[in-house]
């Protein structure tokens, strides 16, 4: 098992009061690191071959160069810079770095990446650029992959992904989301569980598990886990309450 961190993710200058919290990758790098810097691998840029696979040309193009429309940055949540740019493109290469150790190691993680907010011709609430969906059509280019799943776990569904793969028989989109949170109007994953406001352990175990075993008998050759820990109690946009101990059990099922 290894653990990627992607160089300079933390970096994004935003306006003050900006509510993405930024600072989170930096200090989570820098804790795995002290206690468990053996595992931790640097990610690279991903290639604009590699993001075409999902993302369209045009769409590309006006992101790279900063040519996006005023309503697309604002959907997008980040004002555009160039150090946004050079932040989503490593954010992909780090996933893909970890799907790399995958492929010949059977397991790895990324801590950064997840952003399945982002669809094919443009991006939404703060993800620019698909990694999951990137990372599924390289290990189908690269690696041989058909069957491929993504269970998604983050409070918010992952709607991007879910239209990404909306008519693609081969791929399972698990989204387990709170059915009041954003995005509001949701996409249709190949199975979604929409949970209450302030769901407990009990509620979210039991529904993860019955999610799960959709997800067992797809016998995906591949597996991404978007591990979201928005779900926990006092999480000020997740309105959940799972605790710590229930989203280490949510852990070990997947795992499992």
């Amino acid at each position: 098992m290894r653990l990627v961190y992607t160089e300079n993710v933390h970096t994004l200058h935003l306006p003050p009061g900006h509510r993405f919290p930024i600072g989170k990758y930096g200090a989570l790098v820098e804790r795995v690191g002290r206690r468990h810097a053996d595992l931790l691998l640097l990610g690279a840029r991903a290639s604009l071959e590699d993001l075409a696979l999902v993302h369209h040309r045009s769409y590309l193009d006006a992101f790279l160069a900063g040519t996006l429309s005023e309503p697309s940055v604002r959907r997008l949540g980040f004002p555009w810079s160039e150090t946004l740019v050079a932040r989503s493109v490593r954010s992909v290469g780090g996933t893909l770095a970890a799907l790399s150790w995958a492929m010949h190691g059977g397991a790895a993680g990324h801590l950064a990446g997840g952003t399945h907010h982002a669809f094919a011709d443009r991006g939404e609430g703060f993800c620019a650029l698909n990694d999951l969906a990137v990372a599924i059509a390289v290990a189908r280019r690269d690696y041989g992959v058909r069957r491929a799943a993504v269970v998604d776990l983050d409070v918010h569904q992952g709607n991007g992904t879910a239209s990404l793969f909306a008519s693609d028989p081969d791929v399972f989109t698990c989204s387990l989301h709170g059915e009041r949170n954003y995005p509001f109007r949701k996409a249709r994953s190949s199975l979604d569980v929409g949970l209450p406001d302030g769901c407990d352990d009990a509620t979210y175990l039991r529904a993860l598990d019955a999610a799960l075993e959709q997800v067992h008998a797809f016998r995906p050759e591949l597996l991404l886990y978007q591990a979201g820990v928005d779900i926990l109690a006092g999480d000020r946009l997740g309105r959940m309450a799972v605790s710590l101990a229930g989203l280490a059990a949510r852990d070990a099922r997947v795992y499992g």
